[in-house]
């Protein structure tokens, strides 16, 4: 079996829900076989986050990390290739901190690749009739910071672990007026599983080699 750690965020920015705890839930509720998941829920703060997946790694001892937050506006579940090491807070995280242009880690890379075969990911989801594209930004508020520090844990205290990011779509919940793109969290968790079964069963290096590039 192999062991997979998944994890959401709280709700923000006065949400009542986060939809990708609410997959994250759904998915190790029911995780596909051969596959045994541990869900976490991650603050929506700075630093503390990174030290809730530290704590959940090391508790789970994980062969695969998947780390899910909400992305509101995107029609479907992008698959990030990359996190940077910066934080630039648009609004306060959920303990009022609000960095500007600082970096998740003092002296890191400039930037850690997803060790997930991402484009892989991405053509299993569409198989399994979810809308899923490569995202090329993970933004730059807390999803960004854990996309990236989960590439720093991976390069500095877990060598032997896997793991990516991907955002989800705000929930029809979220959206009662309808002027943005929405998916139910069922569906995420449709499109969440057969990700983790394709990154499982792919390694990073031999990702698929076709078109995901954006021209802006």
């Amino acid at each position: 079996m192999t062991r997979v750690l998944i994890t959401g965020f709280a709700p923000f920015g006065g949400e009542r829900v986060n939809p990708s705890w609410q997959a994250a839930s759904l998915v190790a509720a029911e995780p596909p076989a051969g596959l045994t998941i541990t869900a976490t829920e991650l603050p929506c703060v700075f630093g503390t986050s990174l030290d809730a997946l530290r704590e959940a790694i090391r508790a789970s001892a994980p062969d695969l990390v998947l780390c899910l937050g909400q992305a509101g506006g995107r029609p479907g579940v992008t698959v990030e290739r990359v996190g940077i090491n910066v934080d630039d807070a648009r609004i306060p995280d959920n303990a009022g901190h609000q960095p500007i242009d600082e970096p998740v880690v003092p002296g890191g890379p400039a930037a850690y690749f997803s060790t997930l075969p991402v484009k892989a990911c991405v053509a299993a989801m569409r198989e399994a009739g979810v809308p899923a594209a490569v995202s090329n930004t993970a933004g730059t508020y807390v999803c960004n910071h854990v996309a990236y520090g989960l590439g720093h844990l991976i390069a500095t205290e877990f060598p032997h672990l896997r793991g990516g990011f991907a955002h989800v779509p705000w929930t029809p919940e979220q959206v009662t007026d309808g002027t943005a793109p929405a998916l139910e969290p069922a569906t995420v968790a449709r499109g969440v599983r057969a990700l983790l079964v394709a990154a499982v069963n792919t390694p990073a290096d031999q990702d698929l080699k076709v078109t995901e590039g954006a021209t802006h």
